[in-house]
């Protein structure tokens, strides 16, 4: 029974995401003299006897004695997939031992999921080995000094062997499980303590199943690899490998159906996936393999790394694995990271993280200063998902508080109530649990984000509640509770809790896909007389702007998850008339992007020249009280904001008429419109080139005047390149920056230069340039000491497309950083591929204003990735939904929706059993732009 062509596929794109993590630091000049040992080392007896296929990894010759660190892999790995970030580790001087657990890559044995047992008494034996080595650091006999660091599978397995062995020093586990049972049949439901903030309930004894992350997982380690006469007994020319004669079918069917994993586990998994019920035995061998029943005995110094885009592991796994270790009074650290099992870390983020794992290692193995228990979380945002990969130097904003709110001396998390409204609702249970509402779909958070951010809620299967529209912004950082009120005539109810960010125009966003699974029993059948249920919702880090309402949804399916196949009606209701949602809220110290200096810093260095006398800060302090007197409080959230702005001319001519709208940080906005239609006035008004007649543009809350010193956070291009045609490329960029003022080392040159991408062209006079080179100079000049808002005025002209492409990953990354870029250009298919919002002008007024998605609307054409197999099947489903049509092009498989919304096509692939690699919008902007150009 080898994995379906879909299946392998899937399997294909989730491996990376279950195999890779954010080890560890990049590797210095030093990682070059690394030395390699490859060894197989023996560990446990008789029957679980296996040998271990390892490499151990040195630092360069004649070093003294170091302390060593074992890299565990992720699940489907091997020792090969954490090789680099061994290789950077001992470069730092530490000896690096890696393996490939017992099942995985070339060592034998089976798979035993992390069992005390088998993989934990493994890591013992290679401790061992590490304890009879001169060239590590021993604290004792048979004791060397030793941290254990992995992800996923490999975090787990950091987790028990602290736990089992106590000559563990220090561990980073990441992305991983506290308790293996309450992830794979979770049920969030009860109550809880609050004091931390992504505290989670779990009821006892009962889940609902997930059934599709469970299957993905069991398919990494179950589809058999290599020759079955190697499954079934020995290597390819050992004498006790079995004859075909002497094979028993029971054994063939054992290794088709369990691959690699041991008979217990694989009797779990398919109990589990036939009967999707949490029976005694399925709880005992996933308990076995949890942290959760033994942190108690953890005395290493723990860093907890975990994803908040997880729909496997969520931030409750790793709130947990803080109370429990940090209870016994060890040093734990937490960091969340906008990454995990859904969708990798920017590599921005990643190498972050492997500093930081770095870091802590260095303070708890060779006693430097430099790691902290803080707690770290990305600076909450309004976006449902991840966004595009960094490339530009900066990185995006992290929050730093200096302890995990609700541990072991630290104060518990503030939580803020959000007053909710609503009827009671009946629900349906559709029989057969399909069709179903589709939310994320496991190792592919990406596809959300094709989709728009949105989600798929079938009518009549779900109860809605609904806060007033906000009138501050709240930042959710944790997992919100909730108490409801259900009832079911059948005394039980599977039912899924989410919460949406809604925004004034109907919009809505489920933050990184993620829902609460709830399995209920024990229910009044009584809807006067309902049961009370306290629910936990998905630990998320999210912002909900002023003006949107949170939105809490109950339904009865998600595609994710086993559902109850018998047909049923459900009531649910909010507990209480003035039942509040709970969210907790942290707060702590917003570290931005390095680089340009923060202009608080510049008022400072004002103020001290004050005292300096009377007169002078006289002089000062007035100038300062106009300018604070006009600044904006949501200024830096909202680096650009037009109000009402008007500019006409002595001769009548109005270029601009009453223009309004803001620009959030981290978009890409496009200013799109056909010629005249007072895009670049706007621009120049923006810069103080020229006033507005009447209204307001504000830059970082402060308004846009001529000399104004916040222009100094703004990098630009407007109407021309500006560059001195007798002087080089370079020449240009270095005049133009001394004439700033600023120090040399703030220019960040060398970035500028990378994206010019002149070579040496770049040395040569200006007038022997194409404008196309001139184009990129001026692009590059604009990018000088990484501005906080780069404001271009078609950036492309005069490029050919492979530039095109580069500019384009240049200004998308440059927003990833945390900064904002504003494109203003009549090219729509560049404005489509480039922003992520857009605001269309047309005869100098704003006709339209929104996202991309918006802007283009629901239907229209799509682009679809399916194998070739799949084609003709997948066209047969498309066309039997009402007006669509499909047909292969020279671009693959296009479908013309007419109507029909994207996510109802694409749930309709995924029901008929079709992997869809790929599913995005055609180029439909242009259509979009013109029907609103002429509605003007």
């Amino acid at each position: 029974m080898r994995p379906r062509s879909g299946a392998r596929r899937a399997l294909a794109v989730l491996l990376p995401l279950l195999v890779a993590a954010p080890l560890l630091v990049a590797a210095p000049a030093a990682a070059a003299d690394v030395r390699t040992e490859d060894a197989r080392i023996p560990a446990g007896s008789g029957a679980d006897a296996v040998e271990l296929d390892t490499t151990l990894f040195l630092p360069a010759d004649g070093e003294p004695p170091a302390p060593a660190v074992v890299l565990a892999h992720g699940f489907g790995g091997s020792k090969d997939s954490v090789a680099d970030e061994a290789r950077a580790l001992a470069g730092r001087g530490y000896v690096v031992l890696t393996f490939s657990a017992r099942g995985f890559g070339r060592s034998t044995g089976s798979i035993g999921l992390d069992d005390p047992r088998y993989e934990v008494a493994d890591l013992s034996a290679l401790i061992d080995v590490l304890a009879e080595r001169d060239d590590v650091v021993q604290d004792g006999d048979g004791d060397p000094r030793v941290g254990v660091a992995g992800a996923s599978y490999g975090g787990a397995l950091a987790l028990l062997g602290a736990a089992y062995d106590q000559r563990i020093d220090a561990i980073a586990p990441q992305i991983t499980w506290n308790s293996l049972t309450s992830a794979l049949f979770p049920s969030q439901v009860g109550e809880t303590p609050g004091a931390t903030p992504a505290d989670t309930a779990q009821a006892a004894g009962a889940g609902v199943y997930k059934r599709l992350w469970s299957g993905l997982f069991f398919g990494l380690g179950a589809a058999p690899s290599g020759d079955l006469l190697d499954l079934l007994g020995g290597a390819a020319g050992r004498d006790d490998r079995p004859a075909p004669a002497d094979v028993d079918v029971e054994d063939v069917t054992s290794a088709l159906t369990c691959g690699r994993f041991s008979a217990e586990v694989c009797a779990a998994y398919e109990a589990a996936a036939s009967g999707a019920e949490l029976t005694p035995e399925i709880a005992a061998v996933l308990d076995r393999a949890s942290p959760a029943g033994v942190l108690d005995r953890i005395t290493a110094p723990t860093l907890l790394i975990q994803g908040t885009q997880d729909s496997l592991f969520g931030l409750g796994q790793a709130d947990a694995n803080a109370r429990g270790i940090a209870a016994n009074g060890t040093d734990v650290a937490v960091v969340w990271y906008a990454g995990g099992h859904d969708a990798p870390a920017s590599d921005q983020d990643t190498a972050a993280l492997r500093n930081r794992v770095g870091d802590w290692f260095d303070a708890h193995l060779r006693g430097r200063d430099g790691a902290t228990s803080s707690f770290e979380f990305p600076a909450p945002t309004g976006l449902g998902t991840a966004g595009t990969v960094g490339r530009v130097q900066g990185g995006t904003r992290t929050v730093t508080a200096e302890r995990y709110p609700g541990l072991d001396g630290a104060d518990p998390v503030r939580r803020t109530g959000i007053e909710l409204s609503g009827t009671v609702q009946p629900v349906v249970n559709p029989a057969g649990g399909t069709p179903a509402a589709l939310t994320t779909v496991p190792g592919l958070g990406a596809l959300t984000a094709a989709l728009g951010g949105s989600t798929l809620e079938i009518p009549g299967q779900s109860a809605s509640f609904e806060s007033a529209p906000l009138q501050d912004a709240v930042e959710v950082v944790g997992a919100a509770t909730v108490e409801l009120a259900v009832s079911s005539a059948g005394g039980s109810a599977t039912l899924f809790a989410k919460l949406y960010d809604v925004g004034p125009d109907g919009t809505a966003t489920l933050p990184a896909g993620l829902v609460a699974p709830l399995a209920l029993t024990g229910l009044s059948a009584d809807p006067a007389a309902p049961t009370r249920v306290g629910v936990t919702l998905p630990a998320i880090v999210h912002r909900f702007e002023a003006g949107h309402t949170m939105r809490l949804v109950v339904s009865t399916t998600d595609q994710g998850f086993a559902l109850p196949v018998e047909p049923a009606v459900h009531s649910i209701a909010l507990a209480d008339p003035t039942t509040v949602l709970d969210v907790p809220q942290v707060e702590g110290r917003t570290e931005a992007a390095g680089g340009a200096t923060r202009w608080w810093l510049l008022l400072a260095g004002l103020v001290a020249l004050a005292l300096l006398g009377w007169g002078a800060a006289l002089l000062i302090g007035r100038r300062r009280d106009r300018q604070l007197s006009a600044v904006q409080p949501d200024g830096e959230d909202v680096p650009l904001r037009f109000e009402g702005v008007t500019k006409a001319y002595k001769d009548g001519f109005v270029a601009v008429r009453d223009l309004s709208f803001e620009v959030r940080r981290g978009q890409v906005l496009g200013l799109l419109g056909p010629n005249g239609a007072g895009k670049t006035t706007s621009l120049r008004m923006l810069m103080g080139l020229i006033r507005p007649t009447e209204g307001r543009i504000s830059v970082f809350g402060h308004a846009a005047r001529p000399g104004a010193p916040v222009l100094s956070r703004l990098g630009s291009f407007v109407e021309g390149t500006g560059l001195l045609p007798h002087l080089s490329g370079r020449e240009n960029l270095r005049l133009y920056w001394a004439a700033t003022g600023r120090p040399a080392e703030d220019a960040h040159m060398e970035e500028a230069i990378e994206v010019a991408g002149l070579g040496a062209a770049l040395d040569r006079p200006v007038r022997r340039y194409s404008q196309g080179m001139r184009q990129r100079v001026a692009i590059a000049q604009a990018m000088l000491g990484l501005p906080d808002l780069l404001v271009l005025d078609e950036p492309t002209n005069g490029l050919d497309p492979p530039q095109i492409h580069a500019m384009r990953e240049v200004l998308r990354s440059y927003a990833a950083t945390g900064r904002t870029v504003i494109v203003s250009s009549h090219l729509l298919s560049e404005i489509e591929q480039t922003c992520s919002h857009v605001v269309v002008m047309a005869k100098g007024q704003k006709i339209a204003q929104g996202t991309v998605e918006e802007i283009v609307g629901a239907g229209g054409a799509v682009l679809l990735g399916v194998a070739e197999a799949d084609t003709d099947r997948a066209i047969a489903v498309l066309e039997g939904l009402p007006g669509v049509t499909a047909g292969r092009t020279d671009d693959g498989l296009v479908a013309e929706l007419e109507g029909v919304p994207r996510a109802e096509a694409l749930r309709a692939l995924v029901d008929a059993g079709i992997a869809v690699d790929q599913f995005t919008p055609r180029r439909r902007l242009e259509d979009a732009f013109l029907a609103l150009v002429g509605e003007s």
